[in-house]
């Protein structure tokens, strides 16, 4: 049976730059206040126009570029997002288009933070089963125009970013790769992280009154988000590493989704990891939901922060309430 490696990483960020300081001027908060509670000095926002496929695009070339592959070699592209460009097509299809890929299977997947983990899932089975040799796995996320820049909003505004991160995975005979991954969900917190707005349950989808409400900005209950996170996150990595037979002590390294600085050193601790063995790059991006995971990666691989034979660890937890982990002897 095949083993699935990461074959090559890339990423990609808007040059605009949001800082604190450029926020405190839309909405009554402060830089103190930002990086007290999550972190984040500055974010990430695209011009008017770009949408995640297009941000996917500088990330994939990266990633092709790194692997020593070029589109011809891609059997199959999956796209993790929370924010596609339209309702329909899929952000896939257009990356495809707009690449020159050939007439191959292209698979858009909804699991917002958890996206990317369970992107990699998806990848590890087609590679395992001998179907595809060389798969595209993209998180993008365009998440500033779904943010309330006023008082309304700004418990959630200043915490998301736009981003891209993508990844190849490859087939190989050697004796490493992904390990294993661990998925979960529970539905009962739907409302405590999404975006209502627009629905196919409504007549019309959305309206002037229901934007009038807010109800099409993205809305986060973050005190349930992090009560829930702080556990589930340990809890999914342990899972992970039990089932390999592994322990904290070895963990290489931990790159978590960038959900909140909190959050992570919350779980850090739990998990008795040194700060060396957790990235995090959450102050310069903010949350890119399914694209924190790449994009911390592909930083990682060219901050030779990852060496050959290491135990690499990611994990996710996000709207759905999803949370995932995967784990890699690289």
């Amino acid at each position: 049976m095949n083993n699935a490696i990461i074959s090559g990483t890339g990423f990609h960020l808007p040059e605009n730059v949001v800082t604190n300081f450029d926020l405190e001027k839309l909405m009554d908060t402060t830089d103190e206040w930002i990086q007290e509670r999550t972190g984040i000095i500055e974010r990430r926002y695209v011009k008017d126009g770009v949408g995640p496929a297009g941000l996917a695009i500088p990330a994939t070339e990266m990633a092709l570029k790194d692997a020593g592959l070029t589109v011809s070699d891609i059997e199959l592209i999956i796209f993790a997002t929370s924010t596609p460009d339209y309702y329909a097509p899929g952000s896939a299809c257009i990356l495809q288009h707009e690449m020159g890929f050939k007439n191959i299977g292209a698979l858009d997947i909804r699991v917002q933070c958890s996206g990317f983990v369970y992107g990699l899932s998806i990848a590890h089975q087609y590679i395992k089963t001998g179907m595809y040799k060389h798969i595209l796995l993209i998180g993008a996320e365009v998440q500033s125009t779904a943010m309330d820049l006023t008082n309304r909003g700004r418990d959630t505004a200043i915490i998301f970013g736009d981003g891209a991160g993508a990844v190849v995975v490859s087939a190989t005979d050697e004796d490493r790769g992904i390990l294993s991954t661990h998925l979960h969900s529970d539905g009962a917190f739907l409302k405590e992280l999404w975006c209502e707005l627009p629905s196919s349950k409504m007549r019309p989808r959305i309206s002037q009154e229901m934007m009038d409400e807010g109800r099409h900005f993205l809305f986060m209950n973050g005190k349930e988000v992090f009560r829930n996170a702080v556990t589930k996150f340990p809890e999914v990595i342990m899972e992970g590493l039990s089932a390999n037979g592994l322990t904290p002590e070895d963990v290489n390294l931990l790159i978590p989704h960038q959900a909140n600085t909190r959050i992570t050193e919350m779980v850090r601790r739990r998990m008795k990891l040194s700060e060396e063995a957790v990235y995090s790059n959450i102050h310069k991006y903010g949350n890119t939901t399914a694209a924190s995971i790449p994009i911390a990666l592909a930083e990682a691989m060219r901050e030779d922060l990852i060496n050959p034979n290491d135990i690499i660890v990611f994990a996710s937890f996000g709207s759905g309430f999803t949370w995932a982990s995967a784990i890699i002897k690289w």
